[in-house]
């Protein structure tokens, strides 16, 4: 298992690719989008552009995690970001979490950018489990990781404040040999010829 290789995982839909420092610039928009604070919450200090610059331009030195970004595969214009962090290498477990910017929304771009890099989590990087949380009321963001396979395991009761009201969090995974069935489509029936491997069925997919 090695977090240190930084893959570039190509769909129809966008292309995940390392991080550079250059990328800075459009992810100071990206998180300021109002949609993406509301449904993310507020980062644990101010970001300043600096602060961007040093963190982009050092992610791909990072032995322990997976940032990579979301471009379009038509212009290269960066869409968003899919991150896998808080690596447990004894259980072979991480977690994972993703913001899609405005110009990427309602395009299928944040499914598959889902299905690229857990696909890869499993299928190259050997992990067992790959979890997150979310916000109860970021719908939109819930509806595309059980379209993706994972499964609702909880809630937290009202863990936060956001605008006066109290929000819960959706705890959700997928485990490895609930991926080995289903690579990412779960509601596509599959045969069982289709899962021998060396089927073409039984490749990672991102359609």
């Amino acid at each position: 298992m090695d977090f240190s290789v930084k893959p570039v995982l190509t769909g129809d839909r966008t292309v995940l690719r390392p991080f550079t420092e250059a990328d800075a610039e459009r992810m100071w928009e990206i998180v300021n989008d109002p949609e993406v604070t509301h449904f993310t919450g507020a980062p644990p200090r101010e970001l300043t552009p600096r602060m961007l610059r040093d963190w982009y331009g050092t992610r791909s030195a990072q032995p322990d995690r997976l940032d990579l970004a979301v471009t379009d595969p038509a212009d290269g214009e960066l869409l968003g970001e899919v991150v896998l962090h808080d690596w447990v290498p004894e259980d072979r477990c991480c977690t994972f979490r993703t913001l899609i910017g405005p110009r990427g929304r309602g395009r299928g771009v944040g499914t598959e950018a889902t299905r690229l890099i857990v696909g890869h989590a499993f299928g190259e990087l050997g992990l067992h489990r790959v979890q997150l949380d979310a916000y109860a009321h970021n719908r939109r963001a819930i509806r595309v990781y059980e379209k993706v396979g994972f499964v609702r395991e909880g809630v937290r009761r009202e863990v936060e404040q956001r605008d006066g009201v109290w929000v819960d969090e959706v705890l959700m995974a997928v485990l490895d040999h609930e991926w080995a069935v289903h690579r990412g489509h779960p509601d596509v029936p599959r045969r069982h010829d289709d899962l021998r491997p060396g089927h073409p069925g039984a490749a990672v997919t991102a359609r």
